[in-house]
């Protein structure tokens, strides 16, 4: 009996081919459209995780904040070395390193490049995850004495060096010669400016040679992973509001940024707009399944007879609710399923386009073909009804 229904709606549907397409469009559209918001959205997602990971694994960031004064915002003062030292011995800490910054110009030759020069120790490459492409990091020594050697980003490496090999080079920063004895490896863009656009110089160095200052502007400090986070920030709050004398009932005049709340800030975002654009594309599939209801009311119009013809031969009317019903449906999913391989082809184009990862999600196909079917039986039905409750007599008088 299905079998018959089926090969009988298909039959139906392929006589008429150029209004059964135009009738699937609008499926069509609504699903290519919902799967491809959807897709690019979680596309976005990833590829700000992975941006933001870059910077470092369970890594806490630690900023002087600033502190109202007389009704004046003010910058707060910067940490102190005895700082780290106390930070230091907070259990569960992998890496802590200090860091301060200055923009300056490097020369190399004929070449020069403005750039950043970085000061911090070896433990910066463990907080910040950051491996050598060659070359090898600060010894003791070179960091407690403060001479002057450096690691280049690869950026500064291309500007200054191109093809050739960097290291054991010297390379001028304002008055100073540094020597290089290293190369970062490339981590490419992230948020705000390169990350490999940098020269990282002890810490000793940068404050007696570069900027002559020995404030820190910058501490990093990466947890283990069997420590948790949370627990970690909580002591380094705790020891931080001790050291800079700040009252039960201050506010702080540091910021702690945990990159997890920081993932957690811009997924929420992304996941919100990828609902409202989802939401906005599947407004079309409302706007087709009216187009399916219209078309079918215009096919139960045209087969009046055929209807009646059926009822007098002993047909039921749950028999014809089917049968166009089924035909809702067919036009439905066929155009979910043009839809979908749309949506497929166009998500891979935009990804490239736009450079966020293409994310492939099994369960929104899945859901967006049921959506269709949905459609189909929903606006479906109140035309197969209209055909089944057809008078028998009136439709075979039916012109």
């Amino acid at each position: 009996m299905w079998a018959e229904i089926l090969l009988s709606a298909l039959r139906e549907l392929r006589r008429k081919p150029l209004r059964s397409f135009l009738t699937s469009l609008g499926v069509m559209i609504g699903v290519a459209s919902v799967i491809t918001m959807v897709t690019l959205g979680t596309g976005a997602t990833v590829k700000v995780q992975r941006e933001i990971s870059k910077l470092g694994k369970n890594l806490l960031i630690l900023r002087p904040g600033q502190f109202r004064h007389r009704g004046v915002r003010e910058e707060a003062p910067s940490f102190e070395e005895k700082d780290v030292v106390a930070l230091s011995q907070i259990r569960g800490i992998e890496a802590i390193a200090p860091a301060s910054a200055k923009g300056v110009q490097a020369i190399y030759g004929n070449k020069n490049w403005q750039t950043t020069c970085l000061g911090s120790t070896s433990a910066f490459l463990v907080a910040r995850d950051w491996e050598l492409a060659s070359g090898r990091a600060f010894t003791e020594a070179e960091e407690r004495l403060g001479k002057a050697v450096c690691l280049l980003g690869y950026t500064v490496k291309e500007k200054l060096f191109g093809g050739e090999d960097p290291l054991g080079a010297t390379i001028r920063i304002g008055k100073i010669a540094f020597r290089v004895i290293g190369v970062l490896k490339e981590k490419g863009a992230s948020f705000g400016p390169d990350a490999d656009d940098l020269v990282l110089v002890p810490f000793k160095t940068f404050q007696r040679r570069i900027s002559g200052k020995t404030d820190i502007q910058t501490i990093y400090i990466s947890v283990q992973d069997r420590y948790s986070i949370d627990q970690v920030k909580e002591e380094v709050r705790q020891i931080l509001r001790k050291r800079r004398r700040i009252g039960p009932n201050e506010a702080e005049n540091f910021e702690i940024r945990d990159l997890r709340e920081v993932i957690e800030a811009f997924s929420r975002t992304s996941q919100t707009l990828t609902f409202f654009l989802g939401a906005v594309a599947a407004v079309s599939l409302f706007v087709g399944g009216i187009g399916i209801m219209n078309i079918m009311l215009v096919s139960v119009t045209e087969r009046t007879r055929e209807i009646g013809l059926r009822l007098a031969l002993g047909a039921t009317e749950r028999d014809v609710l089917v049968q166009f019903l089924v035909e809702a449906v067919i036009l439905s999913l066929s155009g979910g399923l043009i839809g979908i391989g749309l949506a497929m082809a166009l998500s891979a184009i935009l990804s490239r386009m736009f450079l966020v990862p293409f994310v492939f999600k099994p369960e929104v196909l899945f859901l967006a073909l049921g959506f269709s079917a949905a459609v189909g039986i929903f606006f479906g039905y109140f035309p197969a009804q209209k055909a089944a409750r057809l008078n028998p007599i009136e439709a075979l008088r039916h012109e």
